[in-house]
């Protein structure tokens, strides 16, 4: 399976880290070997001294596709997922203050929360007005909606498949909004779509 990520998808997230707004779709992957296992705590990797929650609509395609129109995109996704990608923010500024890639601030091992409830979307009333957050010991932190984000997740599936060809069980993180953070040992990280609880991890 693939992790692909979508970064700069949120207006007021783009303002927060004070980048430029994107032309096109920015995306960067994830192995499969950055994916928080089940039931195990994050821990805070010891290169990184400022790693930041980003909470993220996820999409799990069911089906093979190359090239894909906008129109048919619903056709190869049931399942809406919440997951969390983990950000060495200090790592990822020294990156790209060199103009190199960012797959040691974003890819390490555990960098990658996929929530274990997914929701089928014929349970959404509407993808593109969808509520989702992050408490973070209790307190929201990130809260954001499906209305806001610059590309809609059918546009982000027809201009992946551009490129990437699109497999069963790959995962598609689709963008953050405002209210990024650093996390703590202890902190502990809940996700909820509307008001459903979707992941809770700890951190160490």
């Amino acid at each position: 399976m693939k992790i692909i990520c979508i970064g700069r998808n949120y207006t007021d997230h783009i303002s927060e880290l004070k980048n430029e707004k994107p032309e096109d779709p920015v995306i960067f992957l994830k192995p499969d070997t950055a994916i928080l296992l089940k039931k195990q705590p994050f821990f805070i990797p010891d290169f990184s001294n400022e790693v930041h929650h980003e909470v993220e609509v996820l999409v799990k395609i069911k089906k093979v596709g190359k090239h894909i129109q906008s129109k048919f995109a619903h056709k190869y996704y049931d399942e809406i997922g919440l997951g969390v990608d983990f950000t060495a923010r200090d790592l990822q500024k020294k990156l790209k203050e060199k103009g190199l890639p960012w797959e040691k601030a974003k890819a390490f091992d555990g960098a990658a929360v996929i929530g274990e409830n997914w929701l089928n979307k014929s349970e959404i009333s509407n993808l593109d007005n969808l509520g989702f957050s992050l408490e973070k010991n209790g307190t929201l932190v990130q809260k954001g909606n499906t209305a806001l984000m610059l590309w809609k997740i059918d546009e982000l599936i027809a201009y992946i498949s551009q490129f990437f060809t699109l497999k069963i069980g790959d995962v598609i993180f689709t963008g953050t909004p405002a209210g990024v953070g650093k996390v703590a040992p202890e902190d502990r990280l809940t996700g909820h779509i509307e008001n459903k609880k979707i992941f809770s991890i700890q951190i160490k």
